[in-house]
């Protein structure tokens, strides 16, 4: 069947063959295993199950000026935005949002407080859809605010750092917004009490 005077006729019998015996499972498997295979969707389909977009805002599309600096939360697409007053600085960090609709608040409120180290006690609200939570946990790896606190104008709300990475891109909190803690510390020596806050 080879030829020794003929290589090109050698190697192209050669790959003949090996196309047709690598091609037998798959062809087996279509009339055997039918189903049985995920296949991937179509590349150029939206995927709607990552709703971040992690874009560049310009300040000036949602604040008068940059007096006290300025926080924009995007609830929709799970970012926050920071300016700083002399507009050098721009800072854009993913968050968890508020797990549902009727616990989210959007509109315009300020930082009134800064806390390194924040305690935690959970809401009345949080305490009765949750009884088995503790009234109060001290700072430290089990605090749900995680390393830093920005406290708003708003009672109850702040935003503030998480030990739990995974609600990051999230609608995970009970209204807050959570960063990670390391972008909480870097938030935290930027912003200061008065800052502007919008969350759209």
């Amino acid at each position: 069947m080879s030829d020794p005077k003929n290589p090109d006729l050698n190697r192209r019998l050669f790959l003949g063959a090996a196309a047709a015996t690598l091609a037998t499972p798959a062809l087996a498997q279509d009339s055997t295993y039918e189903g049985s295979t995920e296949l991937e969707r179509d590349v150029s389909q939206t995927v709607r199950h990552n709703i971040s977009s992690f874009r560049t805002l310009e300040w000036q599309d949602y604040f008068d000026n940059l007096n006290n600096g300025a926080i924009l939360v995007d609830i929709t697409s799970r970012a926050l935005h920071y300016w700083n007053e002399e507009e050098t600085v721009y800072r854009l960090y993913p968050t968890s949002v508020p797990a549902t609709e009727d616990l989210t608040r959007r509109g315009r409120t300020r930082v009134v407080r800064k806390v390194e180290g924040p305690d935690w006690r959970p809401t009345p609200a949080m305490r009765e859809r949750n009884p088995e939570w503790p009234e109060y946990v001290a700072p430290g790896p089990d605090n749900p605010l995680g390393t830093h606190a920005l406290y708003l104008s708003w009672t109850y709300y702040r935003i503030h750092g998480t030990h739990d990475t995974r609600k990051i891109g999230r609608r995970s909190s009970n209204g807050c917004i959570g960063l990670y803690n390391e972008h909480i510390a870097d938030l935290f020596e930027l912003a200061r009490v008065g800052t502007q806050v919008l969350l759209i």
